[in-house]
């Protein structure tokens, strides 16, 4: 009779042991004291770390059924509220985008990264094992810290961009696998597929996946509608962190892409002229032929205007021009280029035709419509006294 009572409590306390642990809402210090709101999904057992980023118009608990799934499969992971987000303290400054925009560069590195440490501090978590995943603006996030903290061995991305710095990152770090996906209806990109396509051949893992959808919205609003999604970043997590982890160390062969190649060029010695030129070549074989999207060769453009290289930005921007002809965007970063390098009366020319082609741009929303008006007018008032008057 003692042996059997000890035999079926020794059952319930392994039980109890691997029992998958309910969510835990936690307090996060950032680096300048501010309170940050977090959710923690600990697993059953020791096993790898995800941080989870939310969208710029959304919070932590968007990322609940990947987060519940993550648990339940044995992988640990974190959402986070932004600074200013959610439950987390800090000013809101979501109807004021500069103010916003120098807290994010400012202020949420510092805070991320003191979530990326809660989560590698706690126990069972192999703080060397770590993702992270990102939707829309937590894209930029992730990259961001996977390029502070080797530590991040994958990557999911929703519906998002990045800057140079993360592109570098990207083309740097080919044995990082990435998992992107994004929606056809997405209301905040007329090609959303193109962009995280051009991101996951910019970095040529061959691991990389991509996972396209036609309905589902922007980012993490992708979930609702797609219920295999969750599902599928899990199994993905799983891959690349549990049955197959990636190694920052190991020599990956990065696949030959057009990006990749483009990007290469682009930042060689005479880069602009020779990624134009590869550009060009790409439209003889295909005319809808893009090794590289709009946006992106329109902040390589400013980024040249803002370090004096205004040659560079001009020939970039002219080849947005020639590639997006029907984009008002477009020929408004030309003008600013020509500005910059002295070319006035090029630049006037350039911001009226940004005018002119605004009303049938498809690809700009009325928001980006009334920014690219704004600067196109200013460049004119500014060139042409009498035309303000």
């Amino acid at each position: 009779m003692i042996s059997r009572f000890l035999t079926f409590a020794f059952l319930f306390a392994s039980l109890a042991v691997f029992a998958q642990a309910a969510p835990q809402d936690v307090d996060i210090t950032s680096p300048d004291g501010t309170k940050l709101k977090a959710t923690y999904y600990p697993a059953a057992k020791p096993g790898p770390g995800v941080l989870l980023l939310h969208m710029c118009n959304s919070n932590r608990q968007a990322w609940e059924p990947v987060a519940t799934q993550l648990s339940a499969a044995g992988i640990h992971a974190l959402a986070l509220d932004y600074r200013g987000y959610g439950e987390s303290g800090g000013d809101r400054f979501q109807d004021d985008p500069q103010k916003q925009q120098q807290v994010q560069t400012e202020k949420w590195p510092g805070d991320i990264d003191a979530a990326f440490h809660y989560l590698s501090k706690q126990s069972g978590v192999d703080k060397n094992r770590i993702g992270a995943g990102g939707g829309s603006c937590g894209v930029n996030q992730a990259i961001q810290v996977a390029r502070r903290h080797p530590e991040v061995k994958s990557l999911v991305l929703l519906a998002g961009g990045t800057g140079l710095e993360g592109l570098n990152y990207l083309y740097n770090s080919p044995w990082l696998p990435i998992l992107a996906s994004s929606a056809s209806d997405d209301g905040f990109d007329r090609d959303p597929h193109a962009g995280m396509k051009w991101l996951l051949n910019l970095s040529g893992n061959p691991r990389n996946r991509y996972l396209a959808y036609d309905r589902g919205g922007h980012g993490t609003q992708m979930f609702k509608p797609n219920p295999d999604l969750p599902k599928q970043i899990v199994a993905w997590y799983v891959e690349t962190l549990v049955k197959k982890p990636a190694d920052s160390e190991s020599s990956v062969a990065r696949k030959k892409t057009p990006e990749a190649e483009f990007w290469a060029a682009l930042n060689s010695p005479g880069g602009a002229e020779k990624a134009a030129q590869m550009f060009r070549d790409a439209r003889k074989r295909d005319p809808k032929a893009s090794p590289a999207p709009q946006q992106v060769v329109n902040q390589i453009a400013y980024d040249r205007m803002q370090s004096g290289n205004t040659k560079d930005a001009v020939t970039l921007a002219k080849l947005n021009v020639e590639a997006f002809p029907e984009s008002a965007n477009a020929y408004d970063s030309l003008g600013d280029a020509y500005l910059a390098d002295g070319q006035n009366e090029l630049a006037l020319q350039s911001a009226q035709k940004a005018i002119e082609v605004l009303p049938n741009d498809q690809n700009a929303n009325d928001d980006l419509k009334k920014l690219i008006l704004q600067s196109a007018e200013d460049k004119i008032a500014k060139l042409k006294p009498s035309a303000s008057k």
